[in-house]
C-alpha cells in the first residue's frame, strides 16, 4: 500500500437480494478486500435481506436508521454500498448520512487512479471517472466540498467535478482526442511485433491471482507484485524465452473481477487490444481460494462478452503450495498446477511450450550451409528443435514448429 495514502475508516453495506448466501458472503469479502486495497478499514458490516433494493435509499427504511445511528457512534470517513447506486439513490443517501457514500464501481475506479501508471492508464482512469460521475453530479459538489477528498474522489479531482456538466464534457471529449494519440501510438508497436513475427502470450485472470508474480518469473522482469486487488493496471510487455529457445512475447495485464461493468473494462482499451492481439491465452487461477471455481467463471465469461474465447488457451493453477483437498481442477482446457513463489518456471514453460507446439505448423527441410539467411529465420523466428549438419552435401537438416501464415511457412 501507498505510504501516502491515510487510512480512511469505512462502513460497508450490502443487499442480499437472492438466496445464494455464499456467493453474497464472498461478494462482501471481495469489497473489504477492495476496500483495504483502495485504503480504507473496514469497520462495521450493514447486511439486509429483501427481495429488491429500495429504489429511492438502496436499503429499507428501518436499515437505514440504523446506519443513520451506527455512523454516530463510528463517526466514518465514507460508507461503501457493494453495488452501484444510481444517482438518486446516491443523492437521497447523501441527504441523510453524515459520511461521504460511495458505491462498490466507485471504489474500483479509485483503486484504478492510484495505480495506473503510464500516460494512458492515467487518461482511461479520468474518463472512466467523468463518465461515470457526469449523471451523478447534481448534489454532489456539496459534499465533495465538504469533506474534502479521499477515497471515491481521486483522479480527475474536487474541482473538475465540482464545474458544470458542460466543463466536463468538454473534458471527456479532449480526454478521448489524447486516448486515440496514445493507442494510435501503442498500434504502431503492435504492428510493428506482429511483422517480426512475434508469438503473442497474455495473462489473464480473476485480480490477485498472482498474475504478476508469474510474469516475474516467466519474464525475469519486475512488475510490481503485491497482494493487493489490481496490483497491475497498465498491460507490460517483455520477452519470454522457451526451453526450445523459441521467444514469446509475454503480456501481464489487468484482473477481471465479478460485478465489475463490462463498459468499465472497455475504457482500459490498452489492456484489452494487448489481450485481443494475443496468439495464447494464459489463464492464472489461485487454486487456493475458496471461490477459484467462480473466479474461473467469471473470467471465461467476461473473455466471452468481449469476443475473446475464441484464442486458444491453458488455465495454470497457481499456489499449488496452498491446495486443499477439496479443490477440483476444471478439464475444459488444458492446465498446469504449479507454485509461483516456488519458481517453478521450468514446468510451466515445458507445458506451455507443449500447448504451443499444437498451433505451429511442423516442418523439416534441407537448408544449404550457405544460405545463412534462412537459417537465422528458423533460428529467430520458429520452434527449431533440430538442426544437423550433413558433411555429404554441405547442408543442414532443420526441424521444427513455425507458424502457419509466416512467409517462409510457403516454401517448407
Amino acid at each position: 500500500m501507498r505510504l501516502d495514502i491515510k487510512m480512511e475508516k469505512a462502513i460497508l453495506v450490502g443487499v442480499n437480494t437472492d438466496k445464494a448466501v455464499q456467493d453474497f458472503n464472498e461478494s462482501m469479502s471481495e469489497l473489504n478486500a477492495l476496500s483495504e486495497t483502495a485504503g480504507a478499514q473496514p469497520v462495521l458490516e450493514v447486511i439486509q435481506n429483501m427481495d429488491k433494493v429500495h429504489p429511492a435509499t438502496y436499503i429499507g427504511k428501518g436499515k437505514l436508521e440504523e446506519l443513520s445511528t451506527a455512523v454516530e457512534e463510528f463517526e466514518p470517513d465514507l460508507i461503501i454500498f457493494n453495488s452501484e447506486l444510481s444517482p438518486s439513490q446516491n443523492r437521497n443517501l447523501s441527504e441523510v448520512l453524515e459520511a461521504r457514500v460511495i458505491d462498490r464501481t466507485q471504489l474500483i475506479l479509485d483503486i484504478f487512479a492510484q495505480r495506473a501508471r503510464s500516460k494512458e492508464g492515467k487518461l482511461q482512469v479520468q474518463l472512466a471517472q467523468l463518465e461515470y460521475m457526469l449523471p451523478r453530479l447534481g448534489g454532489q459538489g456539496v459534499e465533495l466540498s465538504r469533506l474534502g477528498g479521499g477515497i471515491g474522489t481521486r483522479g480527475p479531482g474536487e474541482t473538475k467535478l465540482e464545474t458544470d456538466r458542460r466543463h466536463i464534457r468538454r473534458e471527456i471529449r479532449e480526454i478521448k482526442k489524447r486516448l486515440e494519440q496514445v493507442v494510435r501510438h501503442r498500434a504502431i508497436y503492435r504492428e510493428r511485433r506482429k511483422q517480426n513475427q512475434a508469438f503473442q502470450i497474455a495473462l489473464i485472470g480473476y485480480t490477485n491471482a498472482g498474475k504478476s508474480t508469474l510474469f516475474n518469473l516467466l519474464a525475469n522482469a519486475d512488475t510490481h507484485e503485491e497482494n493487493k486487488l489490481f496490483a497491475t493496471l497498465d498491460p507490460l510487455s517483455r520477452k519470454c524465452v522457451l526451453p526450445s529457445g523459441f521467444e514469446t512475447i509475454i503480456t501481464d495485464t489487468v484482473g477481471f473481477i465479478k460485478d465489475l461493468p463490462t463498459s468499465l473494462i472497455a475504457s482500459f482499451r490498452s489492456t484489452l487490444e494487448e489481450v485481443k492481439e494475443a496468439d495464447f491465452l494464459l489463464h492464472i487461477v489461485d487454486s487456493s481460494h475458496p471461490n477459484h471455481a467462480e473466479h474461473e467463471k467469471t473470467v471465461k465469461k467476461l473473455l466471452s462478452d468481449l469476443d475473446m474465447d475464441q484464442i486458444p488457451r491453458m488455465t495454470v493453477y497457481n499456489k499449488e503450495d496452498l491446495l486443499t483437498e477439496d479443490f477440483v481442477a476444471d478439464r475444459t482446457d488444458p492446465f498446469v498446477l504449479m507454485s509461483a513463489v516456488k519458481k517453478e518456471d521450468k514446468k510451466v514453460l515445458s507445458e506451455i511450450e507443449k500447448e504451443v507446439k499444437h498451433l505451429l505448423k511442423p516442418y523439416s527441410m534441407m537448408i544449404s550451409s550457405d544460405d545463412g539467411k534462412v537459417l537465422a529465420q528458423l533460428k529467430n523466428e520458429s520452434m527449431l528443435t533440430k538442426l544437423e549438419f550433413v558433411e555429404e552435401n554441405e547442408s543442414y537438416i532443420a526441424e521444427g514448429y513455425i507458424s502457419a501464415d509466416h512467409p517462409l511457412a510457403g516454401k517448407i
